[in-house]
């Protein structure tokens, strides 16, 4: 990428942290997805519950390997032979977990967190409940406001995220947000965190990259 165009990116993502921190969460800048991991385990410890949300950034980044490699308690949705009843006790139990891990649809500049779930899990969890949260996030995430998350969740997120689980819905076929009312609606809570009050539970960090959705 241009140098230019790069410092302009990296004083936005610079702007954003600042105003996490402002709004009582943690923010951390790395480059590369290696950094991202070096960052997770530094906040995290061998031993502890963790679970996840849904969330192809945690993939790519190997969070998911990561927690997978026996040193920590893994509530593990993503384990081959799950039934419906096993995932649903996963995520109730998502509730105690020491750290709970995830992406997030959009971060504003402002420093809030705008997420959209078809459940509920994700954003109740991140919401309540897990001691820490742990954020993680490509710079593509990252919008101007509130109004720009939402618009970002309808042309972009909401569309590729149904490609991705085979939903049968208006926007997988559009690209676009039809405002359906199917049954397979994967857009139903919409929540912003504007701020915490535990100012070491919330953990965001940014990747110098484009990553999920």
């Amino acid at each position: 990428m241009d140098k230019n165009a790069l410092f302009v990116i990296e004083e936005r993502i610079k702007r954003t942290i600042e105003n996490l921190e402002k709004n009582n969460m943690n923010g951390y800048f790395v480059q590369t997805e290696e950094e991202a991991l070096k960052k997770v385990q530094e906040l995290i410890s061998e031993g502890d519950t963790v679970s996840v949300g849904g969330s192809m950034t945690l993939f790519e980044t190997g969070v998911i390997d990561l927690l997978r490699n026996g040193k920590y308690n893994f509530l593990d949705r993503y384990e081959e032979g799950l039934n419906p009843e096993g995932i649903k006790e996963i995520f109730r139990k998502s509730f105690f977990a020491d750290v709970y891990f995830t992406g997030t649809n959009a971060i504003t500049e402002n420093g809030e967190l705008y997420n959209v779930d078809g459940n509920g899990n994700r954003v109740a969890a991140m919401l309540y409940g897990p001691d820490k949260v742990i954020v993680l996030a490509g710079r593509n995430k990252i919008v101007k406001d509130i109004d720009q998350a939402i618009l970002r969740v309808k042309e972009t997120a909401a569309p590729a995220n149904n490609v991705r689980l085979n939903r049968d819905n208006p926007c997988a076929k559009t690209g676009q947000c039809m405002d359906c009312k199917q049954e397979g609606r994967i857009c139903n809570e919409y929540t912003v965190i504007k701020r915490q009050n535990n100012k070491n539970r919330i953990h965001v960090i940014i990747i110098n990259k484009e990553l999920g959705y």
